[in-house]
């Protein structure tokens, strides 16, 4: 699988993790120059707080575009520090 924005491979990885329909990508295969922390959090019932970050391209910024959760709860162990892309980033094959 692959996560791109504007023509950029954000994360490249043949081992990714589907929940509720995202395909979380292991730390290892993420393009962290890509990648800027955002301060927004937000919490699942069953998987506990997701940290985001923002998508940054060519100087255009996709605001919260990517999450992560590293303190997962422990039915969500298996995502820990894995992170999956939102809405206008393109996940394919």
């Amino acid at each position: 699988m692959r996560a791109r924005w504007k023509n950029v491979v954000l994360a490249d990885s043949d081992a990714t993790i589907v929940v509720e329909g995202n395909h979380y990508f292991p730390p290892h295969s993420l393009n962290p120059a890509y990648l800027k922390e955002s301060d927004t959090h937000t919490t699942c019932p069953w998987k506990g707080e997701a940290s985001y970050y923002h998508v940054e391209v060519d100087g255009e910024m996709k605001k919260d575009a990517a999450w992560t959760y590293p303190e997962p709860k422990e039915k969500a162990q298996h995502i820990k520090d894995y992170v999956a892309f939102g809405e206008g980033i393109e996940v394919v094959e």
